[in-house]
């Protein structure tokens, strides 16, 4: 029997797809779905200069092991590291201490990183893990675009939410069996999916466009920034969020540049490969009548003059890039979101913001910092300044 592999919330439209690819003889995985008092829980065993992640991603750990659905001799916990200038890339070391201190020395960690780091604990990654891990990532762009921008204009509330739960049900089938993950199969899905969500009916409304943008955990995941995406969509917005594929490339690009000669001809190999398949994606969503960013490629030649492109630590020169690529396709409100304390977001993310406003003196850009000593008025003020501003 496999064992639990416990998975901490970060991707929300991407996680129920992407978990099938971490199933093997050894591992179940099981999403992680806490979501109270997890900063507080966190925070008992971290000193507080660590950023809000860390924080979180603690909380939520010890709170499933402290429910007593899971077998902590029976479980392992897995997390993500990006393995550059990030707090949160000593993050799995000092889990292993607060599991101890709490109590669970049982409980395995797993970390997940292509920078070969922290070998003792790190997750085999296998050639079946890549080819579903990449289909999982396409299509979860091509649902959250096509949701995103059907949803503020449904005539019967909540049509795109279910039909986005029904299309994660099937494709997770697919995945778990490991078939249809071919290059033509995965688009012909996507095509599947393009037209299905056209198939819902709209009709014309008084929308608003805003772009998220940011640090990857504040961006993708609902406890990083307070259910941003449900608010958002309950004022009736159209919500653009840059796809885990622009994420990936964004990372193979950056980091191809570091390690060892077979690492970086690896990345350029998946690079390629998943470059091409992003182009043939965008050209399925756009020839059903959806709005995207361009390639990754293009938006990194978008961004010259805008960002400085050797500024690749933690989300680096992507933030800006994105920023600018969403207010050419109309969403002129943007929010910058990024978690207090996590100096490299505030360096290198925050730290262009207002270089980028005068250069893009069309668009408003609004700093979001989300921390578990914010008050959810502080947060809320900033997101209605964007909102009610006229442009």
């Amino acid at each position: 029997m496999p064992r639990t592999l416990l998975i901490p919330a970060l991707l929300d439209d991407w996680f129920p797809l992407l978990r099938h690819a971490f199933a093997s003889r050894e591992w179940e995985p099981v999403l992680l779905r806490e979501e109270r008092g997890l900063a507080d829980r966190g925070m008992r065993y971290f000193h507080n200069e660590l950023c809000y992640p860390v924080f979180l991603v603690a909380g939520q750990v010890l709170a499933a092991l402290e429910s007593g659905e899971y077998d902590p001799a029976e479980c392992g916990v897995l997390m993500g590291q990006a393995g550059d200038e990030c707090r949160g890339s000593c993050g799995i070391r000092l889990m292993r201490k607060a599991l101890d201190k709490a109590g669970y020395p049982e409980v395995a960690l797993l970390s997940l990183n292509v920078r070969d780091i922290d070998r003792d604990t790190g997750l085999p990654i296998t050639l079946a893990m890549i080819r579903r891990a990449l289909a999982a990532a396409v299509w979860g762009d091509a649902l959250a675009i096509a949701r995103n921008q059907v949803r503020p204009y449904e005539v019967l509330p909540g049509g795109a939410e279910a039909l986005w739960r029904r299309w994660m049900e099937t494709l997770g089938e697919d995945l778990r069996r490991g078939t249809g993950l071919s290059r033509r199969r995965i688009l012909e899905r996507c095509r599947e999916i393009a037209a299905s969500f056209r198939r819902i009916e709209t009709a014309p409304g008084d929308v608003r466009r805003v772009a998220v943008v940011g640090e990857i955990y504040t961006k993708y995941c609902h406890l990083g920034n307070w259910n941003l995406e449900r608010y958002l969509a309950a004022e009736r917005c159209e919500i653009g969020v840059g796809g885990l594929t622009w994420y990936a490339l964004y990372y193979m690009d950056t980091h191809s540049l570091k390690g060892p000669a077979y690492q970086r001809k690896l990345y350029r190999f998946l690079s390629e490969w998943l470059g091409g398949i992003q182009r043939e994606l965008l050209a399925v969503l756009r020839e059903a009548g959806f709005h995207t960013l361009p390639p990754l490629a293009e938006v990194k030649r978008r961004a010259e003059g805008l960002a400085p492109l050797n500024c690749t630590v933690a989300d680096g020169w992507l933030v800006t890039a994105e920023a600018a690529a969403w207010a050419g396709l109309g969403y002129r409100k943007i929010l910058c979101v990024q978690p207090f304390g996590c100096l490299p977001g505030h360096i290198f993310g925050k730290g262009q913001y207002a270089a980028l406003q005068r250069k893009l003196p069309d668009a408003l850009l609004v700093s979001v910092d989300y921390d578990a000593s914010t008050g959810e008025g502080t947060v809320e003020s900033r997101v209605r300044m964007l909102l009610d501003t006229e442009l």
